[in-house]
């Protein structure tokens, strides 16, 4: 049959399986053209600090993928990768993580990189903290840079079974905002209820530190994390104007308490093996869900068509590979910089006050008649269908797909 994106109210519910695979080599070669201008790059008698063993749980897409693209592709570090996804059946292709995953590791192989890939198992569940431990355990290593990137919807609490569910809402207040369909073009204005204390709470603990906190702690008591090691978990702030809905909402509660847990972990841990952890705020992407929040859609898109113009736009790729050279391994790595409340921020370029300035003052004068000349609709269409495997260059999406494996 021949796969075209099927996108229902802004999300796409299928992946192309050549597509995700030709994605993630075309990562891959980013990844190691950066490696080859790593002045020093090399195990013995480098002067580029690097990582060796890498432990990414939410590794299937986005922010995850790219740093373990990064990791293994441009340093030469061995990883172990946790995500959770959908085999293909005889009729329906599998979730694009299920491909990212089975290619990244097809190429660290290809690279006599070691690679080790679970996809079927929850993140969130002991078996899967347990399954890290015997890994690191079977190939004799400790974890040296432990990356939390979790963006599921939903998380199973270990010890009692309760589902929890996070929202996107604000707090308080009723929020109105302007809201971009990518795929028409057309504004509408969406607006969201303030989410209940329960929601608020839910929220928290499915996108909050708890469960980066259990990952650490079981590493810890395993004896599996190197002396020194490094622990990070993503996160975003983004422009005042989307505060409403994201940093002051119920994302922004759940952040908060991601940053508190990198507080703790620090000070539980940095005396006993010299952990250090942070949030490290990112930029701006396209993710697979990115086109149903209110507002992020039209500010994106404004984003990219501005940052595009000033030859400055990152995407997940470049942003990693920048996170990396210029923040945890530089050669004064144990100097990593920080904000004033030790935030890793790469997200600087997005908020430099020139760009947020033309961002803002293109958004309140966008309408449907100018949109495609002052923002990049079809950028982030672009961005939003190649993380499910469609537009990606090279790829002829008129060729029969015969087989979903």
């Amino acid at each position: 049959m021949i796969l075209k994106p099927m996108v229902r109210n802004n999300i796409c519910i299928n992946a192309h399986p050549q597509g995700c695979r030709a994605e993630v080599r075309a990562q891959v070669e980013r990844a190691k053209a950066f490696r080859d201008r790593l002045a020093g790059f090399g195990k013995n008698g480098s002067n580029v600090t690097k990582p060796f063993h890498v432990l990414v749980i939410g590794c299937s897409s986005g922010y995850g993928l790219a740093s373990r693209i990064v990791a293994a592709m441009a340093y030469g570090a061995d990883t172990v990768g946790f995500s959770y996804e959908k085999a293909p059946s005889a009729l329906k292709p599998a979730t694009p993580g299920w491909y990212f995953n089975n290619e990244f590791d097809r190429l660290a192989a290809q690279a006599g990189l070691f690679a080790r890939t679970f996809s079927d198992v929850d993140a969130f569940s002991y078996e899967a903290k347990t399954k890290a431990i015997e890994v690191a355990r079977e190939r004799n290593f400790r974890y040296d840079l432990v990356i939390y990137s979790l963006a599921s919807p939903v998380r199973t609490d270990p010890d009692t079974g309760e589902l929890y569910r996070s929202v996107i809402k604000p707090i308080g207040r009723q929020y109105a905002g302007r809201s971009l369909d990518v795929f028409t073009g057309k504004i509408s204005e969406a607006t969201v209820q303030p989410a209940t204390d329960e929601e608020i709470a839910q929220t928290v603990k499915v996108m909050g530190g708890e469960d980066w906190q259990l990952w650490i702690d079981a590493l810890n008591k395993a004896n599996v994390l190197a002396p020194g090691a490094i622990t990070l978990a993503y996160s975003y702030i983004g422009p005042s104007f989307s505060w409403p809905i994201y940093h002051d909402g119920t994302i922004g509660q759940a952040k908060l308490h991601l940053e508190k847990t990198a507080h703790a972990l620090t000070s539980c841990y940095q005396n006993e093996n010299g952990l250090r952890a942070f949030v490290s705020i990112n930029k701006a992407v396209v993710t697979r869900a990115s086109a149903v929040i209110p507002v992020i859609p039209l500010y994106v898109a404004t984003l990219f068509k501005v940052m595009k113009e000033r030859n400055i736009h990152e995407d997940c790729v470049d942003q990693m590979l920048r996170l990396f050279s210029e923040r945890l391994y530089r050669k004064d790595a144990a100097q990593i910089p920080t904000d004033q409340e030790k935030r890793i921020r790469i997200d600087d370029l997005e908020m430099g006050s020139s760009v947020q300035s033309e961002v803002s003052a293109r958004i309140s004068r966008i309408d449907e008649s100018n949109l495609y000349l002052l923002a990049d609709p079809e950028g982030f269409k672009s961005d939003f269908l190649r993380a499910h495997g469609f537009d990606v260059p090279g790829v002829d999406y008129d060729q029969e797909v015969s087989s979903f494996e």
